[in-house]
């Protein structure tokens, strides 16, 4: 069985439609594919219809921006209720942020000479989009021939510390812990070391995490190399956390990133649907046998 926990459409920053994302992961031969859009499960009705008609199994997932010591961590949340009031409120926030954060970053590219950056041509990026965010500034940025790829875009713009970075708001990482479990979700920490976060979640940060709720460990991922496996896989093993893999895919907007290039052992699936049911959620997926 071949399994993928992490994958995104353009309902945020990926470039597939829900449907295109789901059929692409059963011609992948994909057994499960989970639907972990940036802050938002707009794409699930969608995607559960495609699964049902395709014949693969789906996994409701979102990807939620949190902090923790101030840095950006984020979280994958496995099959909550996306009607708790809780997480919804924490959802509503976080996508307000980015809706404030895009103007603020157009301003900025405008003072810096690129005067095709505006809402205007942004809305032609970000079609059937619920959840905006710098990928679409980077992938206008190269329609306006200003970078040659959202590498470039983040490298000379849009990163933290860059002259069009602006900042966001983003949950906390240990309340969100919290958040999720009591909206029935399954909580795995995603590419922990692979964005800048290794220097804040380290083994005791872990086990912190794991205390508060936290269930897994993405550990096979593309932005982790062979020695930063080893040891998270024995941070999980310590913590007793499951482990993932998965592609982290988002169509043509990441390249490498190929459906089931990552995958997770099929125990460690039934671990966290395991810990769905003993949180009350349903854990039938969409398109299983």
């Amino acid at each position: 069985m071949r399994i993928d926990l992490h994958t995104h459409s353009r309902v945020s920053d990926g470039t597939q439609s829900p449907t295109e994302l789901v059929r692409a992961a059963a011609t992948a031969g994909l057994d499960v594919v989970a639907l972990t859009d940036h802050d938002i499960t707009a794409g699930w009705d969608e995607a559960s219809t495609a699964a049902d008609s395709a014949g693969i199994a789906l996994v409701r997932g979102i990807e939620i921006s949190t902090r923790f010591h101030g840095r950006g961590v984020h979280l994958l949340a496995y099959l909550p209720d996306p009607g708790d009031p809780t997480l919804r409120a924490e959802l509503d926030r976080i996508l307000a942020g980015r809706d404030q954060r895009v103007p603020a970053m157009l301003e900025r590219l405008r003072a810096l000479g690129i005067d095709g950056a505006t809402e205007e041509a942004l809305a032609e990026v970000t079609v059937d989009a619920a959840a905006t965010g710098r990928p679409h500034v980077a992938d206008l940025l190269v329609r306006l021939g200003a970078v040659s790829d959202r590498d470039q875009a983040f490298a000379d713009y849009l990163a933290e510390g860059r002259p069009a970075y602006v900042d966001r708001y983003a949950a906390d990482l240990v309340r969100m812990l919290g958040v999720v479990t009591g909206a029935g979700g399954v909580p795995v920490v995603a590419h922990p070391w692979g964005r800048g976060s290794a220097g804040v979640l380290d083994e005791d940060a872990f086990a912190v995490l794991a205390a508060a709720g936290l269930f897994g460990i993405e550990v096979d991922h593309l932005d982790h190399d062979p020695a930063q496996r080893s040891r998270l896989r024995a941070i999980a093993a310590a913590l007793g956390l499951v482990v993932t893999g998965s592609s982290d895919h988002h169509g043509t907007g990441k390249v490498d990133h190929d459906l089931g290039v990552e995958t997770t052992a099929p125990d460690q699936l039934e671990r966290i649907l395991d810990r769905a049911a003993e949180l009350g959620s349903p854990t039938t997926l969409v398109g299983a046998a």
